[in-house]
């Protein structure tokens, strides 16, 4: 027998996997740190290649063997087979405007760009992306039209890595230009008018900066279509510290160049520059502890919406001939609901509001006055607020943890709304219900939750649970269509979904008491959702699972190595999980501002207080745990996941399986082909059903 062959049969007879420790210790800030599994953050090596494939191995040894998986992969198909739609972006005017949107039909692994010259016109391909690669790892992450609409900008990654290629592409031909430039992750970039040239944000080039700052020093550089893309000029962000994160808005004259430089979620700076009068950006507003995003441009006004002294956020008018602070006209005051975003459309300024984790869409005045309120079809999130400046057609996608995406257009001439495209929902909504309660914290704080299962739940304690959480960097958890976990409500299960401090749902100061030395309220308040669904005998704690990614992943790993005996299950998704050393790989020290950082003292003392890979007790029952990392991610580095693996693996002493998925040829999550997510939405489903005790009916 080969050594290979040899491999191959013992891991496809092993049940659990025993992982080599070192003795491996740091002493930060005068506390002895143990880290045995450091050698595990080598993905490159080929001991940790080795151990990753024995690691699928026993997942696919554990789930394939389920007898439902089968029956959840087309039930999932089901579900997602209505496909994806995109909001219209309108561009140009009279006979030269055209509708810029994207699609997905079906079973197609990329969302395809599409291009009408009429409202209700035939759709054209611009940008199709399914055929660049057999397995569909070639995405494309974003998209800018220009404002004539002939001409676009677009990247395009490969195997989730959203390492983006710009190109330019002629609208009425389909065919690029010559222009191919690299390092453009999620672009932010303005054309000039008449698309001669365009403002972009790009990274540094590998070997022009120190190692491990390509991943940083984000600036604005200016490309003129016909140029070489190595002599773009840098027009700003040479200066900026590494965490800052510059994006532009450009006036539709082209005359003013606006740029907000994002610290985290937690503050911003603004700065103009006059492009007919090149010198040093003017300051609008610097230095300051708040958040200060630029949501519109016409010609001479800015419109601000910020936090500053108004945690759930206004809006400001801004001349650019007077920018600075102090002349800001404050538009529209702060209110009870949480001002998310706003448009300049058709003569008006359309809103879009929070209103306990709901969407609100109101239009006002230009002078801020309320005009009205847009009805939406019920309970649920609005994408986008897409419109023209100087015509009232808005554009806006509506969706709903039981509707799926429909795009909705509204005349705000005619006070008028009707639906552009919808896509089809494969269950009778009227099956389900969709309930918000709330429930006291740890410290007493009510926290909201949605509850989505079939009518008529008997509360017995004897359904299945899933809880799900993010709670962090001012993200708002809203509904949206539940897909993913479709099949499990389908078969009695209840999906909760509870609106974690950390998340912007409530304004500035709920983001606050989730983030730095209160992080710890996150996981109270995630423990305390798990304890109402007990005590309410909507579930009980062998039938209860968590679930979340990313941000949520380290929420999943914190619950469950501070409370253990709580949950029967876990989803635990691209997580971070050693917070001591999380801000040396890859994008993470974009993170601090949110987190913290171990080599600040204080901060160290509450980052290694929760810092779930190093709270895994010997000896302890740790519930099913399913962690799940994919190799290309340039976000999360998968060693927070392998190495959290292994210590759980090493210290349960319970029965219940601990597994790690980690995916080649994928990222993050972003621009995931559907063949990809399919397997992967299986592969949970499958460990949900076997720990839960639930089976296909």
């Amino acid at each position: 027998m080969t050594g290979a062959l040899a491999f191959l049969v013992t891991a496809l007879m092993m049940t659990t996997i025993s992982t080599r420790r070192e003795p491996v210790k740091e002493t930060i800030h005068g506390v002895e740190v143990p880290d045995p599994y450091r050698w595990l953050e080598d993905g490159a090596s080929e001991e940790v290649r080795s151990w990753t494939a024995q690691q699928n191995l026993l997942l696919r040894q554990t789930l394939d063997a389920v007898p439902s998986r089968k029956g959840l992969a087309d039930r999932l198909w089901a579900w997602h087979g209505i496909g994806a739609l995109g909001t219209p972006v309108a561009k140009g005017k009279g006979r030269t405007l055209r509708y810029f949107f994207t699609r997905r039909n079906g079973q197609q692994n990329q969302p395809v760009l599409y291009w009408r010259a009429e409202l209700h016109g035939e759709d054209r391909v611009l940008v199709d992306v399914n055929g660049l690669a057999a397995d569909g790892t070639q995405a494309l992450d974003w998209w800018y039209p220009s404002e004539e609409g002939r001409l676009l900008a677009y990247g395009i990654s490969a195997r989730g890595s959203e390492e983006s290629v710009l190109r330019v592409r002629e609208v009425d031909t389909g065919q690029d230009r010559p222009e191919s430039i690299p390092w453009t992750r999620a672009c932010s970039l303005a054309w000039l008018p008449g698309g001669r040239g365009f403002f972009y944000t790009r990274y540094p080039a590998p070997g022009s900066v120190p190692a491990g700052q390509e991943q940083y020093r984000r600036q604005i550089f200016f490309h003129r279509l016909g140029t070489d893309p190595g002599q773009d000029r840098e027009i700003f962000g040479a200066a900026l510290s590494p965490s800052a994160w510059p994006s532009l808005q450009l006036s539709p004259d082209g005359r003013w160049l606006a740029i907000e430089v994002s610290e985290g979620p937690v503050r911003s700076d603004l700065f103009l520059i006059d492009t007919k009068k090149p010198g040093a950006p003017i300051p609008m507003v610097t230095g300051r502890s708040a958040v200060f995003n630029l949501v519109d441009m016409l010609d001479d006004r800015l419109y601000v919406v910020s936090n500053e002294e108004a945690p759930r956020y206004r809006l400001f008018q801004v001349d650019v001939r007077r920018p600075a602070r102090e002349h800001w006209k404050e538009i529209i005051a702060e209110g009870q609901e949480t001002l998310e975003w706003a448009a300049a459309v058709g003569g008006k300024l359309v809103t879009l509001y929070l209103e306990d984790a709901s969407s609100r869409v109101r239009v006002f005045s230009r002078a801020g006055k309320l005009v009205r309120e847009i009805p939406l079809p019920g309970l649920g999130t609005v994408s986008s607020l897409n419109g023209r400046h100087q015509a009232g057609e808005l554009f806006f996608g509506f969706t709903s943890f039981l509707t799926p995406t429909k795009v909705l257009r509204h005349d705000l001439g005619e006070d008028e709304t009707t639906v552009w495209q919808e896509l089809a929902s494969p269950i009778d909504p009227d099956a389900f219900s969709v309930e918000q309660v709330r429930y006291p914290s740890k410290d007493g704080t009510l926290i909201p939750m949605f509850l989505i299962a079939r009518k008529g739940l008997v509360r017995d304690g004897r359904a299945p649970a899933l809880l799900y959480g993010y709670g962090g960097f001012n993200v708002n958890i809203t509904p949206g269509f539940a897909a993913a976990v479709g099949p499990f409500i389908e078969q009695g299960g209840v999906y909760a979904v509870a609106n974690l401090r950390g998340g912007g749902e409530y304004g500035e100061t709920w983001h606050r008491a989730g983030m730095l030395g209160c992080k710890q309220n996150v996981f109270d308040d995630f423990v305390a959702a798990a304890e109402y669904l007990i005590r309410e005998s909507i579930t009980s704690r062998d039938r209860l699972a968590i679930s979340g990614r990313s941000n949520g992943g380290l929420l999943v790993a914190a619950a469950i190595t501070q409370r253990p005996e709580l949950f029967r299950a876990a989803l635990c998704g691209v997580p971070l999980t050693d917070m001591v050393r999380y801000h040396h790989f890859r994008i993470a020290k974009l993170w601090i501002p949110e987190y913290g950082s171990a080599e600040d003292p204080e901060q160290f003392k509450f980052l290694y207080a929760y810092s779930p890979y190093h709270h895994v007790k010997e000896g302890t029952a740790y519930p099913a745990t399913l962690i799940l990392t994919a190799e290309s991610d340039t976000r999360v580095d998968p060693l927070h996941a392998r190495k959290f693996a292994a210590r759980l693996q090493a210290a349960s002493s319970g029965p219940a399986p601990i597994l790690l998925r980690e995916e080649g040829d994928a990222g993050h999550g972003l621009g995931k082909p559907m063949g990809k997510l399919m397997e992967q939405y299986a592969d949970e489903m499958t460990f949900l059903f076997r720990e839960l005790g639930m089976r296909m009916r």
